[in-house]
């Protein structure tokens, strides 16, 4: 089993972004130390509890600040921006650092309307675009265009004999076919949508044609985890990201909140069944229940690798779940 990182550089509660991003240096640098395969970095805007708004800045500082995990991003929402200038932006990321670049693709707006269209400058551009967008990208990396492309004389800098590899992350069997279609990676966020998975992959292995690139299918699957010492404790630590997920999707601040703070909190009946549903897209326990329950999600979906997202308060103490599952897998046997 080869585990790997998803970071959003979550902002807890009397932390400032600064200090979040901070510690998305941290977690990378031990995280590589403990075994782990991928640190992958997400891109989010108009947000008060997430820092990571550029993902290609922070690759760049991940990647800086250590020597063989590979770093990449969860993903860039290319709908907003041009093919050639992300394809360029990780050109110049995998020059610097060949072989250990990853360029994750998402199709999501990057927030409500009003930051998309700030995001685009005031251009109105469909998201059913992404497919061609993707394809697009991965001919500028490739300098692979097709004969008639209107862009086939443009070619994308800097001009080197690798390019990072390309995944494509998705929620459902359309962001699956897209993938499989041009023969790159697909990653399921099961941390967003637990219903869809094994259907998306199934499909994504089934039509994929292999690349110039990529001859072989690669999955990996995103959950949110929780590992403590005691049962116990991981689930109070996890009330911390209960919360924040709760906050999250009724659009209200969406900074980590502490421990104390949930605790003095009341939920109504609606918040706790929404708290519960949530908890599908959550792995938590001590090191025995973690692993066994990796282990049949990673079964369910017929994968090697699974991508962690933990979001709670205690920097500390996402340290030590990961010290933890690194520990529980022998990731550095």
């Amino acid at each position: 089993m080869r585990l790997s990182i998803l970071d959003q550089s979550p902002v807890s509660r009397g932390e400032s972004p600064a200090q979040a991003l901070q510690h998305t240096i941290k977690l990378a640098q031990e995280t590589e130390r403990l075994g782990f395969t991928r640190y992958w970095v997400a891109e989010h805007h108009s947000t008060s509890g997430l820092a990571s708004t550029s993902p290609e800045v922070l690759i760049g500082q991940i990647a800086a600040r250590t020597e063989t995990i590979k770093v990449g991003s969860g993903g860039v929402l290319l709908p907003q921006y041009s093919p050639l200038h992300v394809a360029e932006n990780f050109k110049m990321l995998e020059a610097f650092y060949p072989g250990r670049i990853d360029l994750g693709l998402g199709r999501s707006p990057g927030g409500n309307q009003t930051t998309r269209m700030a995001l685009t400058d005031g251009q109105k551009k469909s998201l059913s675009s992404f497919p061609r967008q993707t394809a697009d990208l991965q001919g500028f990396l490739h300098n692979s265009l097709p004969t008639d492309h209107p862009y086939k004389t443009v070619k994308a800098g800097p001009r080197i004999d690798t390019a990072p590899d390309m995944w494509i992350l998705g929620l459902s069997e359309r962001g699956a076919k897209n993938a499989a279609n041009l023969g790159v990676g697909f990653t399921y966020g099961h941390f967003i949508n637990p219903e869809n998975g094994k259907a998306a992959i199934e499909a994504y292995r089934e039509r994929f044609k292999p690349s110039a690139f990529q001859f072989e299918p690669k999955v990996n699957v995103c959950v949110f985890v929780v590992c403590a010492d005691t049962e116990k404790q991981a689930e109070e630590l996890a009330i911390s990201q209960d919360a924040w997920l709760l906050n999250v999707g009724k659009g209200r601040d969406t900074k980590v909140p502490s421990i104390e703070e949930v605790k003095k909190r009341s939920f109504s009946i609606e918040d706790q069944e929404t708290i519960a549903k949530n908890r599908k897209r959550a792995v938590i326990g001590n090191q025995e229940q973690v692993k066994r329950q990796l282990e049949k999600l990673a079964e369910e979906y017929q994968t090697d690798e699974l991508m962690l997202i933990t979001n709670i308060y205690d920097f500390q103490a996402k340290l030590h779940s990961y010290r933890l599952l690194a520990e529980t897998f022998s990731l550095s046997d």
